[in-house]
């Protein structure tokens, strides 16, 4: 599967932390860097891009907190 390079570092920052639930702002920072500001949906598209792409349950939404990498098949 072809990835552009941030959804790469999205779905590295996932795999390297299995369980955990990451806020979008945290999300932002890590990938995009410290001190970004967006008031889009910029992690939206791009969770959404890596379910489209890999799979749909792949990143989980934990309502209310954030996103985390799913189950296993």
């Amino acid at each position: 599967v072809r990835l552009r390079a941030k959804e790469y570092q999205v779905l590295e920052l996932f795999l390297l932390s299995p369980g955990r639930v990451f806020t979008r702002e945290e999300i932002l920072e890590r990938v995009w860097g410290p001190g970004f500001e967006c008031s889009s949906n910029l992690v939206e598209v791009y969770v959404k891009n890596l379910r489209r792409r890999i799979r749909e349950n792949l990143i989980e939404t934990v309502r209310g907190l954030g996103y985390r990498l799913g189950e296993p098949l």
